[in-house]
């Protein structure tokens, strides 16, 4: 089976950076498109990027430039390296995948950017 658990996320003042992971079982993270999302109560979720499992990235325009997704594949982890925070950016973070005709979330980890 697949599952997808995220980590890493906290509460840093605006300016600095945190480094999410995305703890991949059950699939190997080179095999399909990983996506980091993200979600403030009472919003849909967005999507922040994705890397394909052949590495190409693509990011959304209000963090371009300052989020990088990369892979660590004897780890089999997904990590979205977060610099330049913003109060903005603040929400709880996912990660996501399609294997086998599904979909898979993680249980999402929250960032909180003091002002």
């Amino acid at each position: 089976q697949v599952q997808l658990r995220e980590s890493g996320g906290g509460v840093v003042q605006a300016g600095g950076s945190l480094r999410l992971s995305c703890a991949v079982s059950g699939m190997p993270v080179s095999v399909n498109t990983m996506g980091w999302y993200r979600q403030v109560p009472g919003n849909q979720r967005e999507l922040v990027g994705v890397i394909s499992g052949s590495g190409i990235t693509n990011y959304t325009d209000s963090v371009k430039g300052r989020f990088t997704i990369a892979r660590d594949w004897p780890k089999n982890t997904v990590y979205l390296q977060m610099n330049s925070l913003k109060p903005d950016d603040t929400a709880r973070y996912y990660c996501n995948t399609n294997y086998r005709s599904r979909g898979f979330w993680g249980q999402g980890t929250q960032v909180t950017v003091s002002s």
